[in-house]
């Protein structure tokens, strides 16, 4: 376990559970592209409208899967007992990043291992279309040879990576998770 930039919020491999499992939120390992702060806003956020949220900071989570194309330089992966941490809880809220590419190939090795319902949010523009192209079960379009356990169920674009989320944009998380914890 190796530290990174985290803005003074988080370090990689961080697991901080909840008093409930309702909501897990995930962010990438920190470090000089993906720092942890718009995910650590977001959880301070959803936990102040009454949802117990869990933290979770991934330890391999910068660089793409092995299985993307362009693949090179660091690779982004999930081990068994973040696998299980994650799936403990009824909903999964990650942060991803700002390419596009890298968005849905992360997103579908992450929901290969997670089961549970998943909120993506970015920073770039994205939507259901892009994740099912590469087999990625939404709850809008339904991919012709489904490639994972888990299904994206909402996406929360705009939220710039090492920034400030606006109140916004985190009324709009806790708007739609809400919605699925019923």
């Amino acid at each position: 376990m190796g530290l990174g930039q985290g803005g003074g919020l988080a370090q990689r491999g961080t697991f901080a559970e909840g008093l409930k499992n309702d909501v897990v939120v995930v962010a990438l390992s920190p470090g000089r592209r993906h720092l942890t702060k718009p995910v650590c806003e977001i959880t301070y956020g959803i936990r102040e409208s009454g949802i117990q949220t869990s933290v979770q900071v991934l330890n391999a989570g910068s660089g793409l899967p092995a299985d993307a194309p362009n693949s090179l330089g660091s690779t982004f992966g999930l081990k068994p007992e973040e696998v299980e941490q994650v799936n403990r809880h009824k909903l999964c809220i990650i942060h991803f990043g700002n390419v596009k590419s890298h968005v849905v190939y992360k997103a579908r090795l992450f929901l290969r291992f997670v089961t549970i319902l998943t909120i993506v949010v970015c920073q770039t523009p994205i939507d259901m279309e892009d994740f099912a192209k590469i087999g990625i079960k939404t709850a809008d379009v339904i991919p012709i040879e489904p490639k994972t356990k888990g299904t994206i169920v909402e996406i929360v674009t705009g939220v710039v990576r090492g920034e400030s989320s606006p109140q916004s944009k985190i009324d709009e998380i806790i708007e739609k998770i809400k919605k699925h914890l019923k």
